[in-house]
């Protein structure tokens, strides 16, 4: 079987203030090209369709209206929810995706019904586990349907992702089908691509390669823009963004990826580049040289060699209209490590952690407290 796998639409994503509906229509629209062309039997959407749980009307007419083109190329369609977006929601547009012979997991529910069977037109059976992205809460809530102990419930988010997983693909012991599973996940090992909500990216959420089983032909993630393949007991894989959401992004080639597998075969992955959007570009340099910059078909983001000074930043857009960011080049701003050094000179590590607590509005007392009683262990081992 020939399957699309694609994640992290991000559809109503503003950069830097800037809309990109124009580009996320361009860039779907390849997408549901390269299904055309490539006739898969399966398109996987791991997660993050939208950039935003309350996406905009003309945000979900988008992405209803690609999912429905994906559709009518013939293959079934899968797209579970992500981080970004409201699962609920998405659960909400269930009767039209069923409808319209879409499979939409937007949050956990049954667990049975995260279970999705089918048979391609050659003949060949698979079955997918679909798990949407589940924050911590709902990790816990939804492996206490398996009726655990107290302290089975107190386990770590992998512990738990890892028990879910292995509870959804029991039926992978059966031979005679392609096992697939997809998720949106951060997996230990994986790089970032650059524009991931942080708070679900760090270790806290990170799951590693080792909850997949080994009998799994392939593992189609979402949540990482990069894309990359991540070493596991099976072949697991982030196909990445199909556009680069932000400047840390720039390196990123944006891709869908295409996988030929079968029972008796190993997954067979190739990256098909998606070009439609426009591409990021960090630049810096004088005036004069930001002058000679000619790039149309970018975003910039600038690094200006110049003194600050008022009028800098709409000299640099009058040179450079595509400019969504100008910023002083941190080489032309004054020393002021020399001067935090002097000031913090002779200040203890207490007075020190204070004045950062109150730098955050942190006004916690028990905090102070813990810090002290730490730097009392650790001064005390010395």
């Amino acid at each position: 079987m020939r399957i699309l796998h694609t994640s992290d639409w991000h559809v109503g994503k503003v950069l830097k203030g800037r809309n990109r509906f124009e580009e996320h229509t361009r860039v779907l629209a390849q997408v549901i090209e390269i299904a055309q062309a490539e006739q898969p039997d399966l398109v996987i959407v791991a997660g993050d369709l939208y950039d935003t749980a309350a996406p905009t009307a003309e945000s979900t007419r988008l992405v209803t209206r690609a999912l429905s083109a994906l559709r009518k190329t013939g293959a079934r369609v899968v797209a579970i929810g992500g981080n970004h977006d409201n699962g609920q929601a998405l659960d909400a547009l269930r009767p039209w995706a069923d409808a319209a012979g879409i499979e939409l997991r937007g949050s956990f529910n049954a667990p049975q019904d995260l279970l999705i069977e089918g048979t391609t037109a050659g003949g060949e059976r698979w079955r997918l586990v679909a798990l949407p992205f589940l924050s911590q809460r709902y990790a816990i809530r939804a492996v206490e349907m398996y009726e655990l102990t107290e302290a089975e419930s107190n386990q770590t988010y992998a512990d738990l992702i890892a028990r879910l997983i292995g509870k959804l693909t029991e039926s992978f012991a059966e031979p005679g089908a392609v096992n697939l599973i997809t998720s949106h996940l951060t997996m230990v090992g994986a790089s970032t691509g650059g524009g991931e909500r942080e708070a679900h990216t760090i270790m806290g959420y990170a799951v590693p390669a080792t909850v997949f089983p080994q009998n799994t032909h392939y593992v189609a993630l979402g949540h990482l823009h990069r894309s990359q393949r991540v070493i596991g007991p099976c072949p697991v894989r982030y196909c990445g963004s199909p556009l680069a959401v932000d400047f840390g992004e720039e390196e990123n080639v944006s891709s869908v990826a295409i996988v030929d597998v079968a029972v008796d075969k190993a997954a067979q992955v190739r990256d098909v580049p998606v070009t439609s959007a426009l591409t990021l570009r960090t630049v810096r340099g004088t005036l004069e040289q930001l002058a000679t910059v000619n790039l149309p078909d970018a975003w910039l983001r600038v690094l200006v060699r110049e003194a600050p000074r008022p009028g800098l930043r709409e000299d640099v857009q009058e040179l450079l209209p595509n400019a969504l960011e100008v910023r002083i080049d941190p080489d032309m701003l004054p020393d002021r490590a020399g001067a935090r050094s002097a000031e913090r000179a002779g200040r203890s590590p207490r007075e020190l952690f204070s004045d950062y607590l109150d730098s955050r509005g942190n006004a916690e007392e028990g905090v102070r407290e813990l810090f002290d009683q730490l730097y009392d262990e650790v001064s005390s081992n010395q």
